[in-house]
């Protein structure tokens, strides 16, 4: 009997089907859950990773608020094309601190994973105002509102509590002077060594937006201004395990 005669006997018979199409899918099954037993950690840490500030976190909230990751992915895919054009690809460890996280493809924008000091504060303050100014051809909206909208961190301690409960290691100091450290990020007169002690000296300090308080805008920008900046590509050696 040749082969196609088995597979005609196999199609003809629903029962034999039924048996043979849950054998494939039990054993495909296996082969992808089986492995995740003797895992004992499915994100790599890598050195430089923290959590998000008061202030970048309040920016994060703002970046979802406004849609901005519908045209914007933060998925760098390790394609020879788009590691060129936008640098390392993505790391599951950069994005162990997000809920939800930014990944995807869908980019009517640029891909925003390594866009933190690629330019300036300013720059980043004209682009919200007036997208068109930087990029004549961007069909981004303006969002020189941001500015106008002060901010004082007051619930910000209850949002870090609320990261807290699903994982993201904010410590009761952390949360306690969330406020306080909210409003030093974007002072550079401020008292910020205690910012700087609890998330480290990876952080950006200073007035975003150039103008008197805390806006959206500040928070957006420094949010902004750190992706990508916290792990060191040049040290970064893969774990050849994974």
């Amino acid at each position: 009997m040749s082969i196609l005669q088995k597979h005609a006997v196999l199609e003809k018979n629903v029962t034999l089907l039924a048996i043979f199409a849950f054998l494939v899918v039990t054993i495909g099954g296996l082969v992808q859950i089986v492995p995740l037993f003797y895992l004992e950690n499915t994100i790599e840490d890598v050195e430089g990773m923290r959590p998000y500030t008061p202030l970048e976190l309040a920016g994060r909230e703002v970046y979802l608020r406004e849609g901005c990751y519908v045209c914007h992915s933060q998925m760098i895919r390790p394609m020879r094309d788009e590691v060129e054009r936008y640098g390392h690809y993505s790391l599951a460890v950069e994005s162990k601190y997000d809920h939800p996280f930014q990944w995807g493809s869908k980019r009517t924008g640029p891909d925003l994973a390594r866009v933190g000091g690629r330019y300036s504060d300013e720059w980043h303050v004209d682009h919200l105002r007036n997208p068109q100014s930087v990029v004549p051809e961007s069909v981004m909206p303006k969002y020189g509102f941001l500015e106008a909208k002060l901010i004082e961190g007051t619930y910000i301690g209850d949002l870090m509590s609320t990261n807290r409960i699903v994982g993201v290691p904010y410590s009761d100091e952390m949360i306690e002077a969330a406020q306080a450290d909210f409003l030093a990020q974007a002072d550079p007169d401020s008292d910020y060594d205690g910012l700087l002690e609890r998330y480290g000296e990876n952080v950006n300090v200073r007035n975003f937006d150039g103008a008197p308080g805390v806006s959206e805008a500040d928070a957006l920008i420094a949010y902004l201004q750190m992706l990508g900046t916290l792990v060191d590509f040049s040290t970064f050696t893969p774990d050849a395990s994974r």
